[in-house]
Formats: structure tokens, C-alpha cells, sequence
């Protein structure tokens, strides 16, 4: 395997987390590049149920470096309540987890804001996890961000986070939130920042150093292509880029560096959170949610659900220059008689074969669907292409050539065992 950006084709909770673990074996480094712990990655291994929210997934595997990089916003708390999780479910957390320095860090105030900004919005909420991941990005843009590097310096730390106090507290309490206090977060995250040094260093230099040894590294993204800050649904997105440009400016590793992007597409289409989505139905969402799936791994929130749009599809291709394609949860559609397929929008008497840029636009598009005969048979038993039905295989063909890829992994079911390459 070469170097490989990893992009979710969608809303997000494609399930990358499975074909990231499977896609590890062959890689040497796991980055992750962006995003918060606002998001999740599930691994099943056998009986065991490990969700990750700012470890890379390649943590599971023996002998693969770790790497989150600079472009992830981290809760130094949380990061360390996570591999403390890990060690007691008896996975290997040391040298082969390494923590960008100038990666930024989430704070208390940035949630505090984050649930009060939402409370403003009212029946305009974006619907975010309230994990404060946008405004720490918003400190980072805004340049008064506090890194992992000023977090491992603790005088440097303390005068950084007396500032950034004193100023949140003067804006919380005009939103009728309560002050932080100083001593306490400063307490809660030195402590933190003590815990998490060792695992601190310069990714860049240290990824640069992985390239030339000729390591091949799997670049691993949150979210999906339709939650990116510039091309997505906006404002109901998130607050980094997780489209595949993402990958180079939140790792450091320049974009002649990157051999090919795999894109990961559930066989219908889900979202978390506000926002539209075109082809949402409620009849495969009771369907779905009745089996026990598409509840957010983060969050427990159940996922919108909706038929396959090979509209988003197809245009997030061509925002991330996907070569190879993931089908995930095709087991979910087994008892589904006739499966419905995006493949336009209709808006009065305007046709769209790309996804528009205005979202209220967007949410008021109708569908112009295409039917597929389902299969009506469990599929979650086989191993091979072959061993699938017929009408599963077309169905995967279908939605592979309608979004402009590659047919690369079909996967039917959580566990590593239940990964079909084509």
C-alpha cells in the first residue's frame, strides 16, 4: 500500500474506523490529521468494542506509529482519559503514540461557549456535540489558540490560560453562563499537560523523516466530506477541512507526497446533526435504528438515515480526487425488497447533478430517485465477492459507477473478517 489519504464520501460516520483497521495492516503510520473529539471511530475485534476519538485507529495493531497531527484541536483531559481506557482493555499506549506540539488544545471555555452559542441559535441550532471544537478552532484562526507546546511549559501555560480567562469569563457571563475559575482548570490541565509531555514532539519533521525512509502512512480524517468547513453544507458543517486537502495541511506532508485517496460511502446515506439532507426517509430510519444501528459513537445521538445519494457521492469525488471506493454497512439493506438511488435533484425547474453550495437551496431539493431490486438475503456471512447475491453485487457496482470511482471494499458487518476486497 502507498501513501493513502482516508476521506468519509458523506455527512460523516461512514465507518471509517473499520477500513482504517483493515487498511492498517499494510501501513507503518496512522495519522490523523484533523478534527476533535467530536467525532468517533469504532473498531470491532472479535467480542471487543473499542471507540476512539482522538487515537488513531492503527492503535489496535502491533507495531504501527500513531500520529496525531498538528491540524487536530485536542482535549488534553480527554486524550488522557482515552488511553487510560485503552491501557485497561489491555492495548499497547507508549512510543508508538506520538502527539503534534503544535497542535491546539480545547479548553473549558471553548465548551462553555460552544453549548451557549447553540442555546442563541434556537430553532437555528447547527447541532453540534458541544465539545467546543469550533471555537478553539475559531481561537486558532483568531490567533490567540493555546498549543500542546505552550501546555508542556507551565509558566508559559499559566500566563497564556490567565489571559484567555479572564477574557472568556467577561463573555460567558454576558451570555449568563458562570465564570470559570482559574485555579481549577489551571490544576486540571497542568496535570494533564505532566500526563501527556512524553507523547509530545515535532509530527512534521518526524512524518518528513517517515517519507523518506520509504514508511508507508495512512492518513485518517474525522467527519465527512459534506461537514468540511469549505465544502460543505454550510453553516451546518464542521469546523476543519475533512476533505482530502485536509490531510496535507493537518499532517505537515506535502500533497506530492500523497499516492492515492480511498473514499468510504455507507450503501445508503446518513448525517448527525442539523442541516439537510435530500434524500432523508423516515421508513429506512425505523428500519435501521429497529436493527440496532446508526447511533452516533460519540454522542449515542441517533444518525438521520436516508436512501443513497450518488449526487454527494459523485461530487465528493471530485472535491477529494477519490481513486478507490469503501462500500460499508451493505449487510444493512439485506431485508430491503426495493432499494432507492439519488441520482439528481430537482428544484422546480432546475435540475442539479452536483450538490449546490447554498444549503437552504439544498434542503428544499427533491430527489429524482432510480430503483434497485434487493436482494432479501443476509449477506453478513461472506468472505468473498463471489459469495455475495447477485443483486447485492450489482447494487454495489451500480453506486461505485454512479459516483466515479473505483470499487474497492465491500464491507458486510463491524469486524475485520467482514471486509470483502473486489
Amino acid at each position: 500500500m502507498s501513501n493513502t489519504i482516508l476521506v468519509g464520501a458523506q455527512w460523516g460516520d461512514e465507518g471509517k474506523g473499520k477500513i482504517i483497521d483493515v487498511l492498517t495492516e499494510q501501513a507503518d503510520v496512522v495519522v490523523r490529521t484533523q478534527g476533535g473529539n467530536n467525532a468517533g471511530h469504532t473498531v470491532y475485534l472479535g467480542p471487543k468494542k473499542y471507540v476512539l476519538h482522538l487515537i488513531p485507529s492503527g492503535i489496535l495493531r502491533k507495531n504501527k506509529l500513531c500520529v496525531i497531527g498538528n491540524g487536530v484541536v485536542i482535549d488534553p483531559v480527554g486524550l488522557v482519559s482515552e488511553i487510560e481506557g485503552l491501557k485497561k482493555l489491555n492495548v499497547k499506549v507508549g512510543k508508538n503514540l506520538v502527539v503534534s506540539e503544535t497542535a491546539h488544545i480545547v479548553l473549558p471555555y471553548h465548551r462553555e461557549l460552544d453549548a451557549q452559542r447553540e442555546v442563541l441559535k434556537g430553532k437555528n441550532k447547527i447541532g453540534t456535540t458541544k465539545r467546543g471544537i469550533g471555537p478553539a478552532y475559531g481561537d486558532k484562526a483568531a490567533r490567540v489558540g493555546i498549543r500542546m507546546i505552550d501546555l508542556i511549559n507551565p509558566a508559559r501555560f499559566e500566563e497564556k490560560l490567565k489571559l484567555r480567562i479572564k477574557e472568556n469569563n467577561e463573555v460567558l457571563k454576558a451570555l449568563g453562563a458562570k465564570p470559570l475559575s482559574f485555579k481549577k482548570v489551571l490544576a486540571e490541565y497542568r496535570a494533564a499537560g505532566d500526563y501527556l509531555k512524553p507523547y509530545v514532539a515535532n509530527t512534521v519533521v518526524l512524518l518528513h523523516q517517515a517519507t523518506r525512509r520509504g514508511d508507508t502512512i495512512l492518513f485518517e480524517g474525522a467527519q465527512g466530506t459534506f461537514l468540511d468547513i469549505d465544502h460543505g453544507t454550510y453553516p451546518y458543517v464542521t469546523s476543519s477541512n475533512t476533505t482530502s486537502g485536509g490531510a496535507c495541511t493537518g499532517s505537515g506532508v506535502a500533497p506530492n507526497r500523497m499516492d492515492e485517496v480511498v473514499g468510504v460511502m455507507k450503501a445508503y446515506t446518513t448525517r448527525v446533526g442539523e442541516g439537510p439532507l435530500p434524500t432523508e426517509n423516515a421508513e429506512i430510519s425505523d428500519l435501521l435504528h429497529g436493527m440496532g444501528r446508526e447511533f452516533g459513537a460519540t454522542t449515542g445521538r441517533a444518525r438521520r438515515c436516508g436512501w443513497f445519494d450518488s449526487v454527494a457521492t459523485r461530487h465528493a469525488t471530485m472535491v477529494n480526487g477519490i481513486d478507490k471506493l469503501a462500500i460499508t454497512n451493505l449487510d444493512g439493506l439485506d431485508t430491503v425488497a426495493t432499494i432507492k438511488v439519488c441520482v439528481a435533484y430537482r428544484h422546480g425547474k432546475d435540475h442539479f447533478d452536483f450538490v449546490p453550495n447554498d444549503a437552504q437551496l439544498l434542503a428544499e431539493c427533491e430527489p429524482v430517485y432510480v430503483e434497485f431490486d434487493g436482494w432479501l438475503t443476509p449477506t453478513d456471512k461472506a468472505k468473498t465477492w463471489k459469495e455475495l447475491p447477485p443483486k447485492a453485487r450489482a447494487y454495489a457496482k451500480a453506486i461505485a459507477e454512479l459516483t466515479g470511482a473505483e470499487l474497492f471494499i465491500a464491507s458486510v458487518g463491524p469486524a475485520r473478517e467482514q471486509t470483502i476486497f473486489v
